[in-house]
Parts: structure tokens; sequence; C-alpha cells
């Protein structure tokens, strides 16, 4: 069975702003009150708007982030923490990535775990990035991700249909 997840997490308050400004964009209710945006084709396209915008750093380690889109980070990031996180899996195995933007610059991240790694003492990036945000580990759940909802649907694609 396969997850694939590209998204923005933050607090619902601060993604429904943020969502606002980005045609295509839905904030989808998380627990703990957290939300996330899911990065669909649609919301990729609305955010190529800004290519004129340099990417500064590199795309923060995430090949698909669209010019200028660590500044509207940045830029959000001032109201409030929010991740940008994406995680593919196949079988079990697979990889995931997570940065935290705060008070407009990266405070966490990038992280990456690679197929075969091990998951650290700390946990995977997601779950790392979830407790920046203020996310915790609820009884009987394994981590910040199970915790928060994220199992709750297996592909982006099903997050933005809700």
């Amino acid at each position: 069975m396969s997850y694939e997840l590209r998204a923005l997490i933050g607090m619902v308050e601060l993604l429904t702003v943020a969502a606002a400004e980005v045609p295509a964009a839905r904030v989808v209710p998380l627990t703990q009150g957290l939300a996330l945006i899911p990065v669909t084709s649609a919301v990729l396209s609305a955010l190529q708007g800004d290519a004129a915008v340099p990417k500064p750093g590199g795309g923060a380690g995430f090949g698909w982030h669209p010019d200028g889109f660590e500044l509207r980070l940045a830029a959000w990031s001032k109201a409030g923490p929010i991740a940008c996180v994406e995680a593919e899996y196949f079988g079990g195995t697979g990889t995931q990535r997570a940065a935290v933007w705060s008070d407009g610059r990266v405070v966490l991240g990038p992280l990456s775990s690679a197929e075969s790694e091990p998951v650290p003492a700390e946990g995977t990036p997601i779950s790392r990035a979830l407790r920046w945000l203020g996310g915790q580990v609820e009884p009987g759940r394994t981590d910040e991700f199970a915790s928060v909802g994220l199992g709750a649907h297996r592909s982006t694609a099903d997050w933005a249909a809700g």
C-alpha cells in the first residue's frame, strides 16, 4: 500500500489566511489545533505566479517548490510557524522531508529520511516538524504523525478531495 503527501501544516488560523492568498488552496483540519493545505498541482500552478521572485536557498531541499515559494513561507511564518512536509511510502519503506519556518526564517531543517534509514530517536522529519508546531503524542499513538491524524488519507489528492 502506498502513501504520498505534499502539504503545508500549521495552526488553523494561519493556514486560513495563507489559503486566502492562493487560488485552489484548501484548509483541512487535523487535530490539536493544526490543519494542512494539500499542495496539489493546482496549488503549485497558482504559486507559480511568483516565478519572477528568485528561489533562495535552493528550495529548502524540496525539488517541487516553485520559485519564490520560500519567500511566501517566510512571510506567512511571521504570523506563526508553518511546516512544509512531504512523504512517499510504498510497502512500508519510503522517504520523508520536512522544514519549519517561523519569524520569517527556517528554524528546523530541512530534515530528510532515506528509504533504508532507521528512524532516529528524535523521530521522523514530519514528527519533529509537528512537535515544533506544538503537536504531541497522544496516549495509544506511536508518534505525532499518527496523533494529529496524518494517516486519515493515503494521498495528497485524497486530502484535497476531503
